[in-house]
C-alpha cells in the first residue's frame, strides 16, 4: 500500500480528467422556462374553456330535455284525454242513465248497456267499461270488470261525489291499468253512480315514437308506471335491488341534478334528470338525458380553444424571435440605407432639374405653337385682306347708291320706295356687321376651354369669311346647313381648321384644267364608329374638293409638308400639322385620303368631333 506522501512515480500516467456537462445557456433556460409555463397556463385556459362550455352545453341540455318532457307528457295526456272524454260520454247517454234508474233489475235494459259499452270500447280501444250503482254494485260492463283496489275506490269516491277520478293500478295478470271515473247524475239531483274506463298502459306505450332519452312518469309514491324504457317501469325510487330505481349517485352542476345510473345499455350512465308535474292524471313526468354528448362537445370546444392558444401562442413566439432578428437586421440595414439615401437625392436633385428643364421646354413649345396658330391665323386675314376689302367695298358702294335714292324718293314724296331702299340699306350692314364680327372673333386668341360648339355656325362662318377667295378663284360651293350638330371644342380653333381645310382645297383646284368642275363640298353627319374606351357618339365632317389631291398622304399632317411651288406666298406646310393638334386637343380625329377617280379624284379630309351632351352621359357612365 502507497503512502499517501510517497511521490508518484515518474512513468506513472496523469489522472483521466473528469467529465463535466457544460451548463445550458442562460437564454436557452429561459426558453425552457418559459415555454413549461406556457404549457401550464394553456392547461388552466383549457380547463376553465370546458368548464364555460360545459356550463353552456347543460343549459342547451336542459331546454332541450324540458321540451322533450313536456312534448311526451303532452302526448300521455292527449292519450288519455278521449277516455275521460268517453267516461263523460257515456255518463251522460240516456241508456246509462235509465240502468242506473233501474237499479240492474230490468234484463232488456243491461243487455242494452252491455251492447252500447261494448260498441264503444271496440271504437276507442278501452281496455274494459263498467257502469257501477252508488252502492258499488256491477250494474253493467264490458265482461272484464274493474276491481276495487284502494286507489280506484277513491277515485269512485271522488266521482259519488261529483267529480272526476282518475286512479291507477296493476291487476292480476300484471298488466298496468289507468282508471277514470266519471259520475252519473240524477236530473236535477245527486250523482246516483259512476262509470268506470280502464286503459291498458302498455298499448299506450306501444303507439309512442323512440325517444334518445329515457322518460318516465311516478306516482306519489315514486313509482314509475309509465315509461319508454321497459328497464325503468314499477321501479321505486326509494326502493332497492330489482325493485329499487338504478341510481348509484346524485349531484348538482349548475342548478341542475345529474344521476350516475347503472340500469344496463339502454339507459345512460350519467344522465341530467328533469321532473315535470302533471296534476290532471295525478302523476310526475321525469326525463334522464344522456351527458355524454354534453361532455364531449364540451371537450370538443375545450381542446378547439387550447389549440388556437397553442397556436397564437406559437405565432406569438415566431413573431418575436423574427421581431429581434429583423431588428438586428434592421440597424445593419440602416447604415447601408444612408449610404444610399446620399446617392438618391443626388438622383432625385438631377431628376427634379430635368424635369423643370423638361416641364420649361413643354411651356416653350405651348407658346411657339399658340404664336404658331396665331401665326396662320394673321397669314390667313393678310391672304383675305383683298377679298374681305372687296366684301366690305361693294356693300359700301351699294349703300351710298341706295342712300342717294332714298333721298332723291323723298323729295319726290315717294316714301315707299324710300323705305325699300333704307330697307336694304339695314341689310348691307347687317351684313358688314357679320363679316367684320368674324374677322374679329377669328384674329383674337382663344384662351377658353372646350366648350359647346355648333358645328353648322363654325362652317357658316369660315365660308363667309372665304367667300371672298372662293368666288374670285371660281369654285362652286356644295353646302347645306343641316339640324344642329353640337361638339365639344373651341369655336375659334375650329373656324381656324375648316378655314384651313377650305382654303387648301381652294388652292389645290387653282391648277385644274380649263372646263374641269371646280367643286367644295362639306358635309356633317353622325360617324359609324363610337369612342372604344368611352362609348361617345362622333359628328363627322367631311371637305372634298376635286383637285389634284395629295402626293404622300402619309406625310400631310407633318410639319412643313406642302405640295404647293416652293416659295409659294400660300404658306409653308404648317396648317395642316397645326389642325392636327388643335383637333387632337379637343379629344377628336382628323384625317385625309384621295378620292378615287370616278368620284371626280381630289382629296377629301374628314373631321370626328365626339358630339357634345352625349358625350357626358357617356363619361358619367
Amino acid at each position: 500500500m502507497t503512502d499517501a506522501l510517497t511521490p508518484p512515480h515518474p512513468n506513472a500516467r496523469p489522472p483521466a480528467p473528469v467529465s463535466v456537462p457544460a451548463p445550458l445557456p442562460v437564454s436557452r433556460l429561459r426558453r425552457l422556462g418559459g415555454a413549461l409555463v406556457f404549457v401550464v397556463v394553456a392547461a388552466l385556459f383549457g380547463a376553465a374553456v370546458y368548464g364555460v362550455a360545459f356550463r353552456a352545453q347543460l343549459d342547451q341540455a336542459a331546454a332541450r330535455g324540458r321540451s322533450d318532457l313536456a312534448l311526451a307528457s303532452d302526448r300521455l295526456t292527449t292519450g288519455l284525454q278521449r277516455y275521460r272524454e268517453l267516461a263523460v260520454f257515456l255518463a251522460d247517454h240516456p241508456t246509462t242513465l235509465s240502468t242506473i234508474l233501474e237499479g240492474g233489475n230490468a234484463r232488456s235494459q243491461i243487455e242494452a248497456a252491455d251492447a252500447l259499452l261494448l260498441g264503444m270500447a271496440d271504437k276507442t280501444g278501452a281496455h274494459s267499461i263498467t257502469i257501477v250503482s252508488r252502492k258499488g254494485y256491477v250494474l253493467a260492463d264490458t265482461g272484464d270488470a274493474v276491481r276495487m283496489p284502494a286507489g280506484v275506490n277513491v277515485a269512485f269516491g271522488r266521482a259519488l261525489n261529483g267529480a272526476l277520478g282518475v286512479a291507477h293500478f296493476v291487476d292480476e295478470a300484471q298488466r298496468r291499468r289507468f282508471v277514470i271515473a266519471a259520475p252519473v247524475f240524477y236530473p236535477g239531483g245527486a250523482s246516483r253512480g259512476a262509470v268506470l274506463v280502464s286503459v291498458d298502459v302498455g298499448l299506450l306505450e306501444w303507439s309512442w315514437p323512440t325517444d334518445p332519452s329515457a322518460i318516465y312518469f311516478t306516482d306519489d309514491k315514486g313509482v314509475a308506471f309509465v315509461a319508454n324504457r321497459g328497464e325503468l317501469v314499477m321501479r321505486t325510487q326509494d326502493g332497492s335491488g330489482d325493485t329499487g330505481f338504478p341510481v348509484t349517485g346524485t349531484r348538482r352542476i349548475g342548478g341542475y341534478e345529474v344521476f350516475d345510473l347503472d340500469a344496463g345499455p339502454y339507459i345512460p350512465a350519467r344522465a341530467l334528470h328533469l321532473t315535470q308535474a302533471l296534476p290532471v292524471i295525478e302523476l310526475t313526468g321525469e326525463l334522464l338525458m344522456d351527458l355524454a354528448p354534453v361532455r364531449a362537445m364540451a371537450r370538443l370546444q375545450a381542446g378547439f380553444a387550447t389549440a388556437l392558444f397553442l397556436t397564437f401562442g406559437a405565432f406569438a413566439w415566431v413573431a418575436m424571435e423574427r421581431r429581434r432578428t429583423l431588428a438586428e437586421a434592421n440597424s445593419r440595414l440602416e447604415a447601408r440605407v444612408a449610404k444610399r439615401t446620399q446617392a438618391l437625392e443626388a438622383a432625385n436633385r438631377d431628376l427634379q432639374r430635368e424635369v423643370a428643364e423638361r416641364e420649361e421646354a413643354e411651356a416653350r413649345l405651348k407658346r411657339a405653337q399658340a404664336d404658331l396658330v396665331q401665326a396662320g391665323k394673321l397669314s390667313a386675314l393678310g391672304e383675305m385682306s383683298a377679298g374681305i376689302s372687296h366684301e366690305l367695298n361693294q356693300p359700301l358702294m351699294a349703300i351710298r347708291s341706295f342712300a342717294e335714292n332714298a333721298q332723291a324718293f323723298l323729295e319726290r314724296d315717294r316714301a315707299d320706295k324710300a323705305g325699300e331702299n333704307l330697307g336694304r340699306i339695314s341689310e348691307l350692314a347687317r351684313r358688314m356687321g357679320r363679316i367684320i364680327k368674324n374677322l374679329r372673333a377669328f384674329a383674337r386668341q382663344e384662351n377658353e376651354a372646350v366648350t359647346d360648339v355648333d358645328l353648322n355656325g363654325v362652317v357658316e362662318a369660315a365660308l363667309e369669311m372665304m367667300q371672298a377667295k372662293i368666288s374670285k378663284s371660281g369654285v362652286q360651293t356644295d353646302w347645306i346647313a343641316g339640324p344642329p350638330a353640337v361638339v365639344r371644342g373651341g369655336e375659334v380653333r375650329l373656324q381656324q381648321v375648316v378655314m384651313n381645310l377650305v382654303s387648301n382645297a381652294v388652292d389645290a383646284m387653282a391648277d385644274v384644267a380649263e372646263g374641269a368642275p371646280k367643286r367644295l363640298t362639306l358635309r356633317i353627319g353622325p360617324a359609324q364608329e363610337t369612342g372604344a374606351e368611352t362609348g361617345a357618339e362622333f359628328v363627322r365632317l367631311t371637305v372634298s374638293d376635286t383637285g389634284a389631291g395629295i402626293n404622300d398622304p402619309e406625310k400631310m399632317f407633318d410639319p412643313f409638308y406642302t405640295t404647293k411651288e416652293v416659295g409659294a406666298a400660300q404658306g409653308m406646310g404648317l396648317g395642316l400639322s397645326i389642325s392636327y393638334g388643335l383637333i387632337q386637343s379637343f379629344g377628336g380625329r382628323i384625317k385625309g385620303a384621295n378620292r378615287p377617280g370616278s368620284e371626280g379624284g381630289g382629296a377629301t379630309f374628314t373631321i370626328e368631333l365626339a358630339r357634345a351632351g352625349r358625350n357626358r352621359e357617356a363619361a358619367q357612365q
